[in-house]
This record gives C-alpha cells, structure tokens and sequence, in this order.
C-alpha cells in the first residue's frame, strides 16, 4: 500500500491543484456559496474519515438540546436517494448508520439526509423550521455556507503530519484549515498534559482557538432487551467493528480469549458476512460498536448482539466551548427573541 501511493504522487499533486482551483473559485466568489439567517453549524474534517464526527455531532445536540435542532447528513451508502426525514418507517438502510443513530438516541431532534445540502437545508426549513442546523461532515461542500464550521483532526494522525490524496488522506490542502471558526483534536489519551496540548497548537499554526477531546466509553453494553456491565463481560466474545480506526473500540474491549472481527467503514453485511460472525461467534456474546448495531441488529439474535455506546468529552476548556457555540446559536434574532421570553 505504501509503494502503491508513492507511485500515485504524482496524482497528488493534479489533486492539489485541483481542489486549490475549486476552494479558490468559492473565496473569491466566482462559485456562489449561500448564506443563511438561521444558525448552521457543520462539523467536518480535512482527511478520509475517522475523526469521529459522530460523537461530536452528538455532544452538540445535548449541548442544544433547549433549541429545536435539525441535523442534515449525506447518508452515506444509504438505499434511498434525495431528501428523507427520518420517521418510524425508516432504517438504517434508508438513512445510513449514523443518520439512523441519531434519530434512534434523540426521538426529539428532526433527522434529514441529502446529497444536496442547499436542498436539505430548504425542506427543513419548510417542514420542520428549526432553530439550528447541524451539518454532518460538510466541511468540503462549499455551495452551503454554514455561519459555524468546526473542524476536526485527531491526536495520532494530525492534518498537518498528512498530505493530499492519494499520497495521504487529506481531502484538501492544509491550509483549508482557514475556514474553521475552532479546531477541535479528537482522541486524545485522558491524561494529555497541559504542555503537550500547547505543543500541539504550535504545531497547526493557527490563531484558531483549538480544544481536545477523548473518547469516554459507557459502564454497559446495550441490546434492545437489557445492558450488561462491561467489566463483567465474560470471554471468550467477538468484538466487532466496522468504522474508520478500531483500534481503540479493540483496545478497551479485547481480552486474550476474544476474536475480533474487522469490516470496511459504514459496510453493508452481507448474508456471508453474517453467517462469517455467527460461526466465529459460536453462540458467544458479540460486541460492536452502536453506528454497526444500526445495521446489525435483526440480523443476529438479539440475546447475543451487544453495542458499547461512546461519548466525547472535552480535557479542558470545557466551559468556554460550550458558551461560545450557545451565544452562536443565540444570537440569531429569532432564538433570541423566543428564548429570552
């Protein structure tokens, strides 16, 4: 793999030219983003995937849940096409894993997915008329200009330590970096020290104000019967993923006796891929990750399919995060207006 990308440099570098060309056609107004009143906010990244979108997007819906919040995703390898509002008649199948996730945690918050985010963005206007948009993974798509962009990048794969596809991950140049109002670093060890945060503002050279988060696993696994404590989890099990980097899902789960079993982000199991986990199972508990519950559950008795829930939190600074995204979204005229009644 790492042969195969030096030969595709070259590429690279067409590559860089070519999102440089785009992005610079949108700054300067020769593309046309458009504008809202109602407060957006996109959460998104500048590589492939896996710096956890997810639980981020999740931690600004309990931090809004006072408003009336709408969430507007791609729906990544989803079977339908267009604009869909989640109701009780989807699945994971027609929203897409993590769609379906959020409309499964949060009965109250208005889940959409569209390719066409302007599209998006006008039906939940009209259908829902919420009080904030949250934009999953929209950080590229420039016809949209959110009033908010939070951009993410992780502790062990920084976006200035990457380079552009498909040399690297990096969906753009570095320097896109500009179009952030914050940049948060996403899984971060608990203990990371003052002093190795500051090491890492130095190192992405911004005037940006940059926070760190860690991953925070649940005390339980969940199915859609019961929980069972995680210390009391007894092997062997199967511990199953399906997202970007497992490696720590793996790490906080795995005992010597356990299989874990690893799938392509966002993978459609198949009727082999099922039958492939209820053999290496052999009746034993199976693990996975919530965003591979959407898709599995029904597909694997449900006494023995179990989801271990993650939260994001925030090492330090925890307190002016929050306030700076609620005064944000309180600003808009309208917010104001109800919200101060």
């Amino acid at each position: 793999m790492i042969f195969l990308r030096k030969i595709l440099f070259p590429i690279s570098i067409l590559y860089w030219l070519i999102t440089f060309l785009r992005n610079w056609c949108y700054d300067i107004g020769l593309f046309k983003s458009q504008s809202y009143e109602i407060p957006i906010i996109a959460v998104g990244n500048l590589s492939v995937g896996g710096t956890g979108k997810t639980p981020h997007i999740e931690y600004l819906i309990r931090l809004l849940l006072n408003y009336k919040i709408a969430t507007l995703s791609r729906g990544y390898k989803r079977t339908s096409k267009g604009f869909v509002l989640a109701d009780a008649a989807t699945n994971a199948a027609i929203l897409g894993d993590e769609p379906f996730q959020f409309y499964s945690k949060f009965p109250n918050v208005a889940v959409a997915v569209d390719a066409d985010r302007r599209n998006g963005i006008a039906q939940l206007q009209e259908k829902i008329n919420p009080d904030v948009i949250l934009l999953d993974d929209a950080f590229q798509h420039r016809k949209v200009k959110a009033g908010f962009y939070i951009l993410l990048t992780t502790f062990n794969d920084l976006f200035v330590d990457d380079y552009i596809l498909p040399f690297g991950n990096l969906r753009e140049p570095a320097f896109g970096k500009k179009r952030a109002n914050l940049i948060i670093v996403t899984k971060c060890p608990l203990d990371l020290s003052e002093l190795a945060q500051e090491n890492i503002r130095k190192r992405l050279k911004t005037n940006l104000a940059v926070y760190f988060s860690t991953i925070v696993y649940d005390d339980f696994v969940y199915n859609e019967n019961g929980k069972l404590e995680v210390n009391a989890l007894e092997s062997p099990k199967v511990i199953l993923a399906g997202i970007a980097n497992p490696s720590l899902f793996f790490n906080h789960l795995k005992k010597e006796q356990d299989t874990t079993l690893v799938f392509p982000d966002h993978h459609d199991f198949s009727e082999a891929d099922i039958l492939k986990i209820k053999n290496s199972a052999n009746n034993q508990l199976i693990i996975t990750t919530e965003k591979d519950f959407m898709r599995l559950k029904g597909k694997i008795p449900n006494k023995q399919l179990y989801y271990l829930p993650i939260k994001t939190e925030l090492l330090s600074q925890q307190d002016d995060f929050n306030a700076t995204l609620l005064n944000y979204v309180g600003k808009s005229s309208r917010n104001h207006s109800v919200h101060s009644e």
